[in-house]
């Protein structure tokens, strides 16, 4: 149900082509801090933040990307800045979710997690349309984050340390990708799915770890490729039955990000399921990484495609790779791309090897 059955992808990541950012002049430097930078918060374009002693204006969208650190390249500095709120420190100072502000009216997917406007953290219990979470228990409960320690939003350090794959590891797993697909996003993202990776024995979780990993690294070339390759099949992918549209065009719709999402009715649902509004915002997948990776996850956590089950469950109750195979892209299975399976496998059975874990079998689907 995902997307295309080719792997059709083409990074355009074209971050350059933002205007030069002109630096403030000396009588700038100083100026009074302005409201100090929420990490739970949604900037859009021309808002302000001042963090770690200066002052910054957001370029575009962001959210959870704090100035000066993995997100500097979305933020511009305004110099230094004394008095006022002051720098909010980044998560350091503070707590480390960077979940989206609740939204009144706004859709929710069981076990999305929002931030309430009294500044505390509650997880969808049961899909509403946007009910109270004080108020309404049922729907929700409240969620506490987890990972206190330091490393800044995007430092790879502190609440993501238990993450069986480290950093040397990633890095050795896909040497030539691109650098939009960091370690920092990744398991940033991974802070939105507390199951991933860290179910059954330590040799469950690397294989799980590494089942998603050789996946998308199938799937974007080696973590090389943001956007789809074919850009002939951009306009193909915008369901126009469905009762929301396509707002962002007939074309918003490619494949984009680790596991390619596509279509106008996965990015509904992966934005409702995320709290980002992915149907009218589709290039954040290409644009911001933590984003781009929760979209993977989103889809490895939930996705059944023709498995019957997620690519999570297989690896966790013992279904092997090839279930993942058959969640992901079920048209390859069945002798229907054996050379595409056969790259998934490979690529699955060196990960493994560089997390020093056996592969165990139902290789292929």
């Amino acid at each position: 149900m995902k997307r295309k059955s080719l792997l059709t992808l083409l990074a355009v990541l074209t971050l350059g082509a933002v205007g030069a950012i002109m630096p403030m002049a000396m009588s700038q430097a100083a100026a009074a801090c302005v409201s100090a930078y929420n990490n739970g918060a949604v900037y859009t374009g021309g808002m302000t933040a001042s963090y770690n002693g200066r002052n910054w204006t957001a370029k575009w969208w962001t959210q959870g990307e704090a100035p000066s650190t993995g997100g500097s390249g979305v933020w511009q500095d305004n110099g230094t800045c004394t008095g006022g709120s002051g720098g909010g420190g980044g998560t350091g100072g503070g707590t480390t979710c960077n979940y989206p502000n609740w939204v009144a009216g706004q859709f929710y997917a069981a076990g999305s997690i929002v931030r309430y406007t009294n500044g505390q953290y509650y997880q969808a219990s049961h899909e509403n349309p946007g009910y109270d979470p004080v108020i309404s228990t049922w729907y929700w409960s409240p969620y506490t984050c987890s990972g206190s320690g330091g490393g800044g939003n995007n430092g790879g350090g502190g609440g993501t340390s238990g993450f069986v794959v480290s950093e040397a590891q990633f890095n050795s797993m896909f040497p030539g990708r691109n650098s939009f697909y960091t370690y920092a996003g990744l398991t940033d993202a991974m802070k939105k799915f507390p199951a991933f990776a860290t179910a059954g024995s330590d040799t469950v979780k690397k294989q799980e770890a590494a089942a998603f990993l050789a996946n998308v690294g199938h799937e974007t070339g080696g973590l090389v490729y943001i956007d789809e390759i074919n850009q002939a099949n951009w306009p193909h992918y915008c369901d126009t039955s469905q009762p929301y549209g396509c707002p962002a065009g007939q074309s918003a719709y490619h494949g984009r990000g680790p596991i390619q999402l596509s279509w106008n009715f996965n990015y509904y649902a992966a934005g409702n399921a995320l709290g980002v509004d992915l149907l009218r915002n589709p290039n954040l997948v290409a644009t911001n990484s933590s984003i781009s990776w929760q979209t993977g996850l989103w889809y490895w956590m939930t996705g059944t495609g023709g498995a019957g089950t997620t690519s999570h469950n297989a690896m966790v109750n013992g279904n092997g790779f090839g279930t993942t195979i058959r969640a992901i892209n079920s048209i390859e299975c069945n002798g229907g791309n054996a050379g595409q399976v056969q790259s998934r496998v490979t690529l699955y059975t060196r990960i493994a090897g560089i997390l020093g874990v056996p592969t165990g079998g139902n290789l292929y689907c």
